[in-house]
């Protein structure tokens, strides 16, 4: 016996469990693993639910079938966790898509049930994420924009020893154009909103502020441009004077007596000219008006 025969034994139990593990050569390989392994057998209940016609005994049958899957969905949204949302609610989302997936299944495709339910789940969680998570509604390219310039900038950042990259080198890097990385930058603001009692940095003389003090105030000017704009064309068919004192009573905010001494007329003068030229204005509006709702009715 040669003395490889004798340091090996005949039947070594490590070699045959390799050769159980790895097929001959030139057999394909196949993993019997499978992505979920509590995965039920549902396709003799997909045949009969293609069979029956819709009504409670459908019903029943979609419930039924739906629960089996169940577990799947939730380890999907199980994926999306810590991501803003609880996971109940990522669990409903996938449940969701899960009854969706049940409902348009077509057993006669010759596709796999979970084949078809994973990214139709899948898609249903990530269309949740877009149209649900926005603190402020933002159009689906801008979201793509905004992934993509985060992206970019999170990988500048770290090439670039943690200098923040330009907007240029950005719009460089994700094949952009400045204006697409500049509408992606201030997408990454609209995730989330921000509390009107957070603090931002005020004045240097005035200290911290919150959120809600840097806010404007309406102003009052503006509920008299409407006002301003309706009597423009009447103000423009007055007489010259008329029109040059009613601008200096109440655009310049002078007095009927200086207004009179100006142009060398009495007080009571002015006034009866300021009261018959706004009383013009007033029918003419007045005439507009009417005319306007015959015109509509």
């Amino acid at each position: 016996m040669s003395s490889a025969a004798r340091t090996r034994p005949a039947h070594s139990p490590g070699r045959e469990a390799t050769d159980r593990r790895k097929p001959a050569r030139g057999t394909p390989y196949r993993s019997t693993h499978h992505p979920h392994d509590d995965a039920p057998d549902t396709a003799e209940a997909f045949r009969r639910l293609a069979r029956l016609p819709e009504g409670s005994d459908k019903e029943r049958l979609r419930q039924e079938i739906a629960t089996d899957w169940l577990p799947m969905a939730h380890r999907l949204a199980a994926r999306y966790r810590n991501r803003g949302e609880s996971l109940d609610d990522l669990q409903q989302v996938a449940a969701l898509g899960l009854v969706k997936a049940v409902c348009r299944y077509d057993p006669a495709r010759g596709t796999a049930f979970e084949s078809y339910a994973v990214p139709t789940i899948d898609g249903e969680i990530k269309r949740h994420f877009r149209d649900c998570m926005w603190s402020v509604h933002v159009p689906r390219r801008v979201q793509l924009l905004r992934a993509r310039v985060r992206a970019s900038r999170q990988e500048l950042t770290q090439t670039a020893g943690g200098r923040a990259p330009s907007l240029a080198e950005i719009a460089e890097h994700a094949g952009l154009t400045e204006q697409e990385a500049t509408d992606g930058l201030e997408a990454l603001e609209s995730f989330t909103s921000l509390s009107l009692d957070a603090q931002t940095q005020g004045p240097a003389d005035v200290g911290p502020l919150s959120l809600g003090e840097t806010l404007g105030a309406p102003d009052p000017a503006i509920d008299t441009v409407v006002d301003r704009e309706t009597v423009k064309p009447q103000l423009c068919r007055l007489p010259e004077r008329e029109r040059e004192i009613l601008y200096l009573r109440f655009f310049g905010g002078m007095t009927q007596s200086t207004i009179a001494e100006m142009l060398g007329i009495s007080q009571m003068h002015v006034s009866r000219l300021i009261s018959r030229s706004c009383s013009a204005i007033r029918d003419e509006i007045a005439r507009d008006q009417a005319e306007d709702a015959d015109r509509a009715a």
